[in-house]
């Protein structure tokens, strides 16, 4: 019996079971792979601040990256793009929504002046390259776009700005012995394949099971569940009073699920895009982006009454995304 024919026998318990055990392998092994990759790029005596930038920020996406890799390889294309799309709108209606509840967010002046209008375009340009389908082609030149996105934090640090990553942590993490560092490198990458390929099989089956297109599971559960490690990374900032964290690294984590995942995920298997998700799910990633830019202009802070609308809003998305695909009303 191979695993397809194992998970068709299993009942809705153990599928519920295993996509939970695949969830706590990404969160564990994005946690473990982040904190090793980041020792030992302050041991090679990187400084913290270009850690920051480039390490942590890569390592935090692995969840989102091994999930949509493992459902394009494996043949869900829906669920691929639906994690990615449905991560950015998740990102800034349920995380930002919540963080800014929690407490009210600061917003500094270069997001509004660069990283925001950075975003707006490089949404657009995914958007226009998932027109057709998203092909090896259009992986390495969002690759490039990535790298270029690199040069541009790494020059702009080098002129004295600062960086939206809390450096104590990254300091912490140089602490670890060479040991540990590569404990938790192997430790974090293997649980990252195994909660990958276990959330991405327990999803398509599921959705199998309730009739419904892979789509629909990528675009709700399973881009909830890669972003609860940011969740929790922006709770915990908003609690200690550092929340003017959390908008700079809910930009970069929608600009890197852009242009990082995708262009890795196309260039590994080209994807097709679902000609479904332009009647709704990229038209309210759209919006959602250029929302950014009228609620960080008001006073230069997400307030809690912005984060109580963005929260809102993104429930209705949700009812409307289960409305069209699943016919549940």
């Amino acid at each position: 019996m191979n695993v397809t024919d194992f998970m068709q026998t299993m009942p809705p318990v153990g599928l519920a079971l295993i996509f939970a055990a695949g969830l706590t392998g990404l969160t564990l092994g994005g946690d473990w792979l982040c904190r090793g990759a980041t020792g030992l790029s302050v041991r090679m005596n990187i400084r913290p601040v270009v850690v920051g930038l480039t390490v942590v920020s890569v390592a935090t996406s692995m969840p989102e990256l091994f999930t949509s890799l493992a459902g394009s390889l494996s043949g869900a294309d829906g669920l691929a793009i639906g994690n990615i799309v449905g991560s950015n709108i998740g990102n800034i209606g349920l995380i930002l929504g919540i963080a800014a509840i929690v407490s009210p967010l600061v917003v500094r002046a270069r997001l509004i002046r660069a990283d925001v209008p950075i975003l707006i375009a490089v949404s657009l340009i995914f958007t226009f390259l998932c027109a057709t389908s998203l092909s090896r082609w259009d992986g390495v030149w969002l690759l490039l776009l990535c790298a270029g996105y690199f040069v541009f934090l790494l020059r702009r640090t080098g002129q004295g700005e600062e960086s939206d990553i809390d450096v104590g942590e990254v300091e912490e993490a140089a602490r670890h012995s060479p040991g540990r560092i590569a404990v938790l490198i192997s430790a974090g990458a293997v649980a990252l394949a195994l909660g990958a390929e276990l959330l991405v099989r327990s999803s398509v089956e599921t959705a199998s099971r309730l009739g419904v297109g892979d789509a629909l599971i990528g675009l709700t559960v399973v881009a909830v569940g890669t972003s609860l490690p940011e969740l929790a990374t922006s709770i915990t900032a908003a609690l200690k009073r550092q929340a003017d964290l959390c908008a700079g690294n809910i930009v970069g984590s929608n600009l890197f699920n852009l242009i990082l995942i995708s262009g890795v995920v196309a260039l590994a298997a080209p994807i097709q895009v679902e000609r479904e998700l332009f009647a709704l799910e990229f038209p309210v990633m759209l919006f959602f982006t250029f929302l950014l830019w009228p609620v960080f202009f008001t006073g230069r802070m997400v307030s809690r009454g912005e984060g109580v609308v963005l929260l809102g809003l993104y429930a209705l998305f949700i009812l409307a995304t289960i409305h069209a695909r699943a016919g549940l009303w």
